[in-house]
């Protein structure tokens, strides 16, 4: 499988760089600046990590995440927010994200991040070819 990526943020800035720091990076990423796209990727593309904005316009983002692990539960899914002090962790963790991430976001982390979740991804897939 490919090392997709789906970043979710109704914030064209944020995805303008999260885009071309993937990119550059070696990773296939895919765009949705609203939950309508995000879903309708998600649906139709094999995606291995999502990122995805905690304050979408107009929805729940932890919502979205659920709907997601649902769908797709081998997925990691990674929260983004601007908004730190409205969102805790337990919150998250409860909605079904793997991790948290606060804005302004760092090149170096997530970067870092992004090689785990395809490491842990890839650990998950042999597990399950033994099986």
């Amino acid at each position: 499988m490919g090392k997709r990526i789906l970043v979710v943020d109704d914030e064209p800035s944020m995805l303008d760089f999260m885009e071309t720091v993937l990119e550059d990076a070696g990773y296939e990423v895919l765009l949705a600046d609203g939950a309508d796209r995000a879903l309708d990727i998600f649906s139709r593309q094999e995606v291995s990590l999502v990122f995805l904005d905690l304050r979408l316009f107009g929805v729940n983002g932890m919502e979205l995440c659920r709907q997601m692990r649902q769908k797709k539960p081998l997925t990691i899914l990674y929260a983004m927010t601007g908004w730190s002090g409205l969102f805790d962790i337990e919150e998250c963790r409860e909605a079904g994200f793997d991790d948290y991430f606060a804005k302004p976001l760092r090149i170096e982390a997530i970067l870092k991040a992004v090689e785990a979740a395809f490491e842990k991804r890839d650990r998950w897939l042999m597990k399950f070819k033994q099986i």
